[in-house]
């Protein structure tokens, strides 16, 4: 995990993106002008605050150009409530569906998930010695009242000895009863109206008063996890964890649109559908202008909610979009189509890629896996040329044909454990030549 996430440099978000997404640095370049804005937002003044309005991003660019890896690697970075959400699984207010209004509602749990880690950590001295604690306390019988001093004095000594073994792991095997959370029971649905919400949490508590705790004997290893989240719950205030969430959430919270170009109506469609994707834009306005959403944790203004908006827009363009969102997205970046030596440093450059994930996953099997640097041009070149014959996927092409190189090593390997196999030129023609030369085999199989 990245340090000071908040206060990061727009120098030092593009570096760490550069370790995962290959090129298209307009893009992250933007993107981390985004995210210091709301760093350098948070220096001023009250009253300036809110003048400072989040200028919303719009990526443009075909599928499988990193639109959706520059998202995810993000969300890793940064400690702040994010959410990806796809604009073609909504619908318009009236119709079964999600409403756009869940997305915020995801934004929020995910925003409580993430400060109760934080204040875990925080309260992490405390949580242990309740544990330990209350193992202790099961192991250890209680002194009868009315104990001597001497016999006080022994079983403090006693109990500072067990705490030594305890964390030292030696009382791990022993068996102890606790007693186990209450069942979970959670219908309440991203996509459910706040007030319905509401009702099923009052059903929910008056289950769960019904539910007597079970109790159920463990090792103290087990009973351990079992403990903290006990721990937690008796710790933290959950009412301060619901504030803390919305004022991060709206200092903070950024929401990702995938495939916001499938709710564009392009100019020239007759569909009847139409009118449909043009209502779930309306039901997104309000929500990407600012206004007020009812969630499990409280309200959440999402008028400082960063959005990051992105789209193929193979079909349509952005000007297919009511005029009124356009003028929410005025940051517009285009993603560069993805050429073959852009290929070829997606196959090898970055911290994750392919190379190294079947390197990883084949020497589980004790297999080391290498490849010739002809080898790895080639299979850039014929994902290129895959790419051009038929539907340009980007850099998903490349998985397709790594698999399909690898598949018999992959389904031999446990009996080569212990072998150095080198990947070369003459295979990868064997593999692939006459699939890519044949324009329906490549659309089929590649």
């Amino acid at each position: 995990m990245v340090e000071n996430q908040k206060n990061l440099t727009p120098k030092e978000i593009v570096a760490y993106l550069d370790r995962y997404v290959i090129g298209q640095t307009e893009a992250k370049k933007t993107i981390a002008v985004a995210l210091r804005n709301r760093w350098r937002r948070m220096q001023l003044s009250a009253e300036m605050q809110k003048e400072v309005m989040p200028k919303n991003i719009l990526m443009i660019g075909s599928t499988g150009v990193g639109k959706t890896e520059i998202a995810r690697r993000l969300s890793d970075m940064m400690r702040l409530p994010f959410v990806k959400v796809e604009a073609s699984k909504f619908t318009e207010v009236g119709f079964v569906g999600r409403d756009v209004e869940s997305m915020i509602r995801d934004l929020a749990l995910t925003s409580l998930r993430l400060v109760r880690e934080e204040e875990n950590e925080k309260n992490q001295a405390k949580i242990e010695a309740y544990v330990e604690n209350k193992i202790i306390e099961k192991l250890l019988p209680p002194l009868p009242e009315g104990a001597s001093e001497q016999k006080k004095h022994d079983y403090n000594r006693t109990f500072i000895q067990m705490q030594e073994r305890l964390e030292k792991g030696e009382l791990d095997h022993l068996m102890i009863e606790v007693e186990l959370p209450a069942a979970q029971i959670d219908f309440v649905g991203a996509n459910v109206p706040p007030e319905m919400a509401n009702v099923q949490e009052s059903i929910i508590k008056v289950i769960g008063a019904m539910d007597k705790k079970k109790k159920k004997e463990v090792t103290v290893k087990a009973a351990k996890k079992i403990l903290e989240a006990e721990a937690s719950e008796t710790l933290l205030d959950e009412e301060k964890l619901k504030e803390k969430a919305i004022q991060k959430i709206e200092e903070g919270g950024m929401v990702f649109i995938d495939e916001i170009d499938k709710i564009a109506v392009p100019s020239t469609s007759t569909s009847r559908q139409d009118p449909s994707k043009e209502g779930v834009q309306r039901d997104l306005l309000p929500i990407v202008e600012g206004s007020t959403v009812n969630t499990k944790i409280g309200t959440v203004k999402t008028d400082h909610i960063l959005f990051i908006a992105a789209g193929a827009f193979h079909l349509s363009k952005p000007s297919d979009l009511i005029p009124e969102l356009q003028g929410r997205f005025p940051l517009r970046v285009e993603l560069d189509a993805l050429d073959e030596e852009a290929l070829y440093r997606i196959l090898t450059e970055p911290a994750n890629s392919l190379i190294r994930q079947y390197q990883a996953l084949l020497s589980v099997e004790g297999v080391t896996l290498g490849f010739e640097e002809s080898a790895l041009r080639l299979i850039a070149k014929y994902s290129a040329l895959a790419n051009e014959k038929t539907e340009d996927i980007g850099a998903r092409r490349l998985h397709t044909i790594m698999e399909k190189i690898l598949d018999e090593i992959s389904y031999h390997a446990d009996e080569k454990s212990g072998e150095s196999l080198v990947i070369d030129k003459q295979l990868i023609d064997e593999k692939l030549e006459k699939i890519v030369e044949n324009e329906d085999a490549t659309r089929y199989i590649l």
